[in-house]
């Protein structure tokens, strides 16, 4: 499809203040960041089913990532909803209005935010369904921007989806590229039940063609290159310091099957094992503290899967500093990754 997205009349792309317009690409796809993707994304779902709204801090005005610009103008104020400042009030509001039959994204402005609303999320959104025999489903879409955000500090730059995973009743996603933004969060408004949607707080800009035709299935991994010396899995931002340690061994003629995992819960088992049975040796990467991490459970299902050998990289288990060369302390760089596959590969 080779179209600006549309949302009213005098409203085109629905850039970020200061961006430049998508561009039709001439292979079909548009130019869009993110961001754009994501307005798309909620733009066409809201376009398609009535039930679709979305409740937040700010969204009014486009919200603090420009994750909602121009959808209140759009579709007016009763479906893209200003809440007060109570991450508590804004959830269970969500999950009441999912429980009536409506299909809510619940804005929480960063994933540290949404600590607030903890209660709602995990003992209600996550096990209606099964504390009443199906009769209630929770198709709320919960997106919670999470990863380090740059210089500022401990209390907004925490990578907790692991906490997400390890909670039964909720779908958990993590897109790393606009095309994934666009495909996944669509589907994760057709989806029925609670999905907790984190998007990373430095991607917004990221540009990239988004085909509208192209579906991104929940539980489908993305392998990004081909190789046989190891598999390297990972997802969100870390995926591009991986792609960078990838350039960097593929000089060295090491080869890299790297899988971007999209989604974490229900991670695509399938892609990972298959890889790791072939290459014998994975590598798990990503920003959040490696203690107690997801990839902990990937590189132990791999491990008992198919025996290969495994290792992880993360974070270490210090808050995130706001001066930046404390900050550097909790990034995992393209040097680091590298460096750990040649360990891998003794």
């Amino acid at each position: 499809m080779n179209k600006a997205p549309t949302l009213g009349a005098g409203v085109s792309s629905l850039p970020p203040e200061g961006a430049q317009p998508a561009l039709g690409r001439p292979g079909g796809g548009l130019d869009l960041s993110y961001s754009e993707a994501a307005v798309l994304a909620i733009q066409r779902e809201m376009e398609a089913d009535p039930r679709v709204v979305v409740l937040g801090e700010d969204v009014g005005r486009g919200g603090i990532f420009g994750q909602y610009k121009g959808l209140q103008q759009a579709f007016g104020d009763e479906r893209v909803i200003d809440t007060p400042i109570s991450e508590a009030a804004i959830m269970g509001a969500g999950v009441g209005m999912a429980l009536a039959g409506l299909r809510p994204v619940v804005e929480m402005r960063v994933v540290d935010f949404a600590l607030c609303g903890m209660d709602e999320l995990v003992n209600q959104a996550a096990k209606n369904r099964f504390m009443f025999g199906g009769q209630g489903r929770v198709p709320l879409v919960a997106r919670m921007p999470g990863g380090i955000w740059d210089a500022s500090a401990a209390q907004h730059s925490q990578s907790l989806e692991a906490w997400f995973a390890h909670l039964p009743g909720v779908v958990v996603v993590s897109p790393s590229t606009p095309q994934d933004n666009y495909g996944l969060l669509r589907a994760a408004l057709q989806c029925g039940d609670p999905v907790v949607y984190i998007e990373h707080k430095t991607l917004w800009s990221l540009r990239g063609e988004v085909d509208e035709d192209v579906a991104v299935p929940l539980g489908k991994a993305r392998r990004v290159r081909e190789g046989n010396a190891l598999t390297l899995v990972s997802w969100s931002r870390q995926m591009q310091a991986c792609a960078a340690a990838c350039d960097a061994l593929a000089a060295e003629g090491i080869a890299v099957d790297l899988i971007d995992l999209r989604t974490l819960w229900p991670w695509d088992r399938e892609t990972v094992l298959a890889s790791c049975a072939r290459t014998r040796r994975l590598l798990v990467v990503h920003e959040a503290v490696q203690v107690a991490g997801f990839g902990a459970e990937i590189a132990a299902s791999a491990a008992e899967a198919t025996g290969c050998r495994v290792a992880r990289l993360g974070a270490p288990r210090i808050p995130v500093g706001y001066a930046p060369v404390l900050e550097a302390q909790s990034r995992v760089g393209p040097e680091a990754i590298a460096a750990a596959a040649r360990k891998l590969l003794g």
